[in-house]
């Protein structure tokens, strides 16, 4: 709603609200103390704002909090240990801001990993595999003397030791002043770069007029030439995949940082620049717990680079059909999978502005970070990637297998070919094959297809992938008629991502209330 302003203290005086949700406004100031008062709070969103100050210590007095996202602001400062006492927390976002200092490991707090953390620097601690530095202090006692004579020094060795320690002292004072000094106007330069965090891109241009760098909310902490001289490094060896937009690389930077570069294909590159940056600079905006960030774009003589963040597992496709064979998933990491996939997707269909729709849902367009949490890819890049004199609407971007009947008659995307799309990909997460796979293709039939079949004649056991020996088949049933509600001929008759996202989470990921969905709208 491009609200600003300060969130008013008087929110405090709501003592029966439970849903608070400022996210993607333009509010800056404090997140007041009184909003404690509100006990009966179940989901504080105030993420992409720009507050600023610190959390109000007593957080922990919100006893039915589960979900508290403050992801994507200015704020700094310890993380109040009283979150840890939110024994009903569910979802916790705190990434990219300033906080720093050591996280509390206990209670709630202990159950969340780097990805609610992730974009704190400055953080340290177990959850985010960043082990804290060790105070530098002087010692607590001096050193004994060496004999019981020299504890009983003379009047003119006692005042040289005081005077020695008032020189110490007032070097330590003076060098703690210009520390401060320093420390202070770094932090007024760090203030003014984050005021501009959510209202432009930082463009870095070198003296050669063809090479052109970008980076979306300083997101890239590193010096242009040294992205750049990383990106012109690039070669075969640094390959980890292809896919329908071009070559992707793994690139590292000299601290060991790494980052996943597509290199997009000549053939992809019908947009002019100015439309084309316009469009990237909105996809860079985009940040969501379960979806891959955008860092940025850099255009080469002879090449044009989008620099995201790197995702050491690979993609959903690479585990569960390669790397599968030996170490398959287990059902609660494919639900988890399941899940998050449709929570980022239902975020770009109902809180993006304009909304997006994928085109090319896929089981390798699912990257997994190092806890298999998902994140979507590629979205955007279907509709900026096409040739403009090609009539965008009527141009097929996707993969054969997971696309919707009405998409290839027509050509035109809507978020219901994403919902068709996301139903086929629950059938491969569910039964552990492709969409076009041997075992069914052969007789004329897709995933879709071969589900229906074997469900008519009640054989569900025979639906499973056969690999995942845990799988609950009460929660068997239960995804595969939400993936039968995607997966219907009539586009009409499908949900939206945000009710699939709750029928996920109410049906199949019980005992887990559905109130622990990330909903941004009031969808029935």
């Amino acid at each position: 709603m491009q609200l600003g302003g300060n969130i008013s203290p008087s929110i405090g005086k709501l003592s029966r609200l439970q849903r608070l949700a400022l996210h993607q406004n333009s509010l800056n100031g404090i997140i007041p103390y009184e909003l404690t008062n509100c006990t009966e709070l179940r989901a504080v969103y105030l993420r992409a704002n720009h507050l600023q100050g610190g959390i109000p210590s007593d957080i922990g007095n919100l006893s039915h909090l589960t979900i508290l996202d403050l992801s994507s602001n200015m704020l700094k400062g310890a993380i109040p240990s009283s979150i840890g006492r939110l024994t009903r927390l569910r979802l916790l976002n705190l990434s990219t801001n300033y906080f720093s200092g050591e996280i509390p490991d206990f209670g709630a707090l202990s159950t969340f990993g780097n990805s609610s953390f992730i974009g704190n620097l400055d953080l340290c601690g177990r959850q985010v595999q960043k082990p804290c530095r060790t105070s530098m202090g002087f010692p607590a006692v001096l050193p004994h003397a060496a004999s019981d004579e020299s504890t009983v020094p003379s009047k003119r060795s006692s005042h040289y030791i005081k005077g020695v320690l008032i020189v110490v002292m007032a070097t330590m004072a003076i060098t703690l002043a210009v520390l401060l000094a320093f420390l202070w106007i770094c932090l007024l330069s760090k203030k003014e770069r984050a005021a501009k965090k959510y209202t432009e891109v930082k463009k870095q241009v070198v003296q050669d007029a063809s090479t052109k760098l970008i980076t979306f909310h300083g997101d890239l902490p590193y010096p242009s030439c040294e992205i750049i001289e990383k990106l012109e490094s690039l070669d075969q060896e640094d390959v980890v995949g292809s896919g329908g937009f071009g070559t992707v690389y793994r690139m590292v930077m000299n601290d060991c940082g790494t980052f996943a570069v597509k290199k997009i294909d000549r053939s992809h590159e019908g947009s002019i620049d100015q439309v084309f940056e316009r469009e990237l600079e909105i996809l860079g905006s985009i940040k969501h717990i379960n979806l891959v960030n955008l860092r940025g774009y850099c255009r080469l003589p002879m090449s044009k680079l989008l620099i995201y963040d790197y995702l050491a597992m690979g993609s959903l496709d690479d585990i569960l059909h390669e790397c599968g064979r030996e170490q398959p998933l287990n059902w609660s990491t494919r639900l988890r999978i399941a899940l998050g996939s449709a929570r980022g997707l239902a975020y770009l269909h109902h809180d993006c502005s304009p909304k997006i729709v994928h085109r090319d849902i896929k089981s390798s367009n699912i990257l997994l970070d190092e806890n298999l949490e998902p994140h979507v890819s590629d979205f955007g890049l279907a509709k900026l990637l096409v040739d403009e004199e090609a009539h965008v609407t009527t141009v097929v971007a996707g993969t054969f297998g997971y696309l919707a009947p009405e998409y290839l008659q027509s050509g035109r995307a809507t978020e219901k070919s994403d919902v068709y799309s996301f139903g086929v990909l629950l059938l491969e997460i569910v039964t552990g094959k492709r969409p076009t796979d041997p075992a069914f293709v052969n007789r004329g039939l897709n995933v879709v297809g071969w589900m229906n079949t074997l469900l008519k004649e009640n054989r569900l056991e025979d639906v499973v992938d056969k690999r995942c020996r845990d799988a609950d088949m009460e929660a068997v049933e239960a995804i595969l008629e939400i993936a039968a509600r995607c997966t219907d001929a009539s586009p009409d008759y499908r949900p939206t991502m945000n009710q699939v996202a709750q029928l996920l989470e109410q049906e199949v990921m019980s005992p887990c209330p559905s109130d622990f969905y990330e909903s941004h709208s009031d969808y029935s």
